[in-house]
């Protein structure tokens, strides 16, 4: 039985896939946070390129992946399809479950498939220097990366409960060059103010957007760069599923249900939207499973409207599943899906009917987690262990319906800088908030 499904250099995928071209309403606008009117792309230059802000705003279905980047993709790219057999056997399940695994890349998350992309339009424009936010340190590491492959700075302002959870990916970072702060700091305004009202602050994706941007705007030759939720950011990450659409023809199979873990939303967009974009073009009867931590439910438990995607509420207003801009939230591991709104496209895509949403406690992702790595041998970040949980209940499903179901999901990194929560989990201490 074959259980591995890769591709050659040449099936790099050549362009990205815009979802927005192939929704049947148009998504709302975003508006400025000063005048609450349609924003415009000259309103968005202060902070990014002209080229992003082009790919942002664009209808086109298809755009070109420069050469240029195609190159640095190929130091990992494609990656590899699996067939979790052993899981399966675990289960007792007639369902067949399919990874793709990005924990491949250099930094071990499907991070990179941005950041390169954002260094390089980021260096033809001119730039010097990128600042940006991390959550669990997945992104800092990777645009730390990409900014070192393109000779441009990098300042990154880490959530601090995930500088003191994961140091050595604050060292990572660190490692490729770029300068670390813990977030809120004492390095901006907004960071001083936060730290002022409370000193032990455990800090959110929301402050450190705030405070990464203050920076932006106040630092010549810097531009701003993001991890996840915007439009560009989804686009980017579709090399995951137009890689994946080719494995599960070589695999003779078809999915039932595409799963993805979603906290900013760039994860599961990157595996599920080309999916989507044969469900709906071609009337393809696919599952699309969004799977969220219980402790920042934004799809099942928050509300669909405008909202500023950072703390300070510095962002443009955009219309998105949001628990608020100034939740905070709890300091689960899973640092990645600590985000207050989810992504505007997978937003509308929710809104339509076009994926469903679920959520669990972090005791239960992690048993599905530890599962995972004692059958396939690959210990996965605290964040697609969101995934592998409604993966696991999905199988059981198909073994009580005595069915089987074709189950495929993005196993977006690899854990291996997160065995303290693994410890947290195996010696009893991790509590669901």
């Amino acid at each position: 039985m074959q259980t591995r499904f890769t591709l050659p250099q040449s099936s790099i995928p050549h362009h990205w896939y815009n979802l927005l071209a192939d929704f049947s309403e148009p998504m709302p606008v975003p508006l400025h946070p000063g005048t609450r009117q349609p924003i415009t792309p000259s309103d968005m230059y202060a902070i990014f390129p002209e080229s992003i802000v082009a790919q942002e705003m664009s209808p086109e279905r298809w755009i070109e992946i420069p050469e240029e980047v195609r190159d640095v993709y190929a130091l990992w790219r494609p990656t590899p399809l699996l067939r979790a057999v052993r899981l399966e056997k675990a289960l007792n399940t007639p369902a067949h479950i399919y990874y793709k695994y990005e924990g491949s890349s250099p930094v071990g998350s499907h991070k990179p498939n941005t950041a390169i992309p954002q260094a390089y339009y980021n260096k033809l424009a001119g730039t010097q220097r990128l600042a940006t936010e991390t959550g669990a340190g997945q992104w800092g590491t990777s645009l730390a990366l990409a900014c070192q492959l393109f000779g441009l700075e990098c300042a990154v302002w880490m959530v601090r409960v995930s500088y003191d959870q994961k140091p050595y990916r604050r060292l990572l970072m660190q490692t490729y060059g770029a300068t670390v702060c813990p977030s809120p700091s004492d390095q901006t305004e907004f960071g001083r103010k936060r730290l002022a009202e409370d000193p032990n602050c455990a800090g959110s994706l929301g402050i450190a957007i705030s405070e990464a941007i203050e920076n932006t705007i106040t630092h010549p030759g810097t531009k701003y760069s993001l991890g996840s939720v915007l439009n560009h950011v989804c686009l980017h990450q579709t090399v995951i599923g137009e890689e994946s659409i080719q494995q599960m023809e070589q695999a003779g199979e078809e999915p039932d249900i595409v799963i993805g873990c979603a906290g900013g939303g760039s994860n599961l967009a990157g595996l599920a939207f080309p999916f989507i974009r044969k469900k709906i073009t071609e009337g393809k009867p696919y599952r699309i499973l969004a799977v969220e931590p219980a402790s920042c439910p934004s799809l099942t438990k928050g509300e669909l409207r405008y909202d500023f995607g950072d703390t300070a509420g510095m962002t443009p207003l955009m219309a998105m599943y949001t628990l608020g801009h100034d939740f905070m939230p709890p300091s689960i591991h899973a640092g990645g899906l600590r985000y207050h709104g989810m992504s505007p496209a997978v937003s509308h895509a929710y809104k339509l009917g076009l994926l469903e949403a679920v959520a669990y406690p972090q005791t239960a992702v992690f048993e599905a987690a530890v599962l995972f790595a004692r059958t396939e041998g690959l210990v996965p970040a605290p964040e697609s262990s969101h995934a592998i949980r409604a993966v696991v209940d999905e199988a059981i499903k198909a073994r009580e319906e005595g069915r089987k179901k074709v189950i495929l999901f993005n196993l977006s990194g690899h854990g291996l800088l997160d065995l303290s929560a693994y410890d947290a989990y195996l010696s009893g201490k991790l509590q669901d908030e």
